[in-house]
């Protein structure tokens, strides 16, 4: 038998449907948050098609929703939330930039299917946002009073959180780390079409670009798990190319501490577990560029995985307990 989903008392407990859409699958979840504390009821995936478009991506995230609620009939809706890919100027729920991976994404209505579906109200943020939120509320930053969360994996993108209150930006725009640039990417071309950015260096596939100029190998360059495991079993160009964006990252990390002065980084994404001289590497830059006041700020790894995305969108959905959200949909 399923627990009850809604109570009454001095804590109620509040029902989230959220989504969190990745460029390979779309994950939603029952989300139920009671208190100070947020707990996954029930989850489904189902492929993310980027050639469907925005229209087909969003259909098939409203299918999946149903799925979740389809074992909990009668159960009281509160809100939906979503995360997703892109700059979300949430006030609208409208992606208003965007990569070419989902033709049409750029622009699209996020709102639209779901609150014609649901009866319930309707906010969406940023996947790294909604990650760090996530990670803030419930994860390894839930008994501090700031976090910054630094994410690295096919790209590097960030969030930075504040007495539960997630900055955003004018723009939605805020916490996009790696666009950052750094002597070390001279000359590399970032995905945004700039050149020097820290993520065209040390995010999964700038590492893998690393070694292969340092003639790790064809074997230990064929994908990012060969580059890790070559890196672990001693390979010294693998291990160079983690210690060089390792090293870069942390700079990065030590300049916004700089800046920022929170609490506590978190690391999330595949390169964080990839291998682990690379935190190392990380820390060491860190050292490199904070100033001696913030130089101790501890650095952890972050830990609700790929529940922090989903957990932050349903909390960002309730406004939960606090987020700094654009009132305007303005374009950079």
């Amino acid at each position: 038998m399923q627990p009850p989903l809604h109570q009454s008392g001095a804590s109620p407990r509040r029902n989230v449907v959220a989504l969190d859409i990745g460029g390979t699958k779309i994950n939603a979840a029952l989300v139920r948050i009671s208190g100070g504390d947020a707990e996954i009821i029930t989850s489904a995936t189902t492929p993310t098609v980027a050639k469907d478009g925005s229209d087909g991506i969003l259909a098939a995230a409203v299918r999946v929703a149903r799925n979740v609620l389809s074992g909990h009939p009668g159960v009281q809706l509160d809100a939906v939330g979503m995360s997703a890919g892109g700059v979300i100027d949430s006030s609208r729920g409208v992606v208003t930039h965007a990569t070419d991976t989902i033709p049409g994404w750029r622009g699209a209505d996020l709102s639209a299917p779901f609150t014609a579906e649901f009866s319930a109200p309707f906010r969406a943020l940023n996947d790294a946002h909604a990650h760090g939120l996530g990670e803030a509320l419930f994860g390894a930053g839930r008994d501090h009073r700031s976090m910054m969360m630094v994410a690295v994996g096919t790209g590097i993108g960030g969030s930075i959180v504040t007495n539960g209150s997630l900055l955003q930006g004018s723009h939605g725009a805020a916490g996009h780390l790696g666009h950052i640039g750094v002597s070390e990417a001279e000359g590399m071309k970032c995905t945004c079409g700039r050149n020097g950015h820290i993520e065209a260096l040390a995010s999964g596939p700038g590492i893998l670009r690393v070694a292969k100029k340092l003639n790790a190998g064809d074997d230990a360059t064929k994908d990012g798990k060969a580059l890790a495991r070559a890196a672990e079993e001693g390979n010294t160009a693998a291990r160079e190319a983690y210690r060089i964006a390792g090293f870069a990252t942390g700079r990065v990390i030590g300049s916004l501490l700089n800046t920022l002065d929170v609490d506590l980084v978190t690391l999330a994404g595949g390169v964080t577990e990839a291998y682990s001289g690379w935190i190392d590497a990380v820390k060491q830059g860190v050292a490199h560029d904070a100033m001696d006041v913030v130089a101790n700020t501890p650095i952890t790894t972050a830990t609700r995985g790929s529940q922090a995305a989903l957990l932050g969108a349903a909390a960002f959905s309730l406004n939960f307990p606090t987020c700094d959200i654009p009132t305007e949909g303005t374009e950079a």
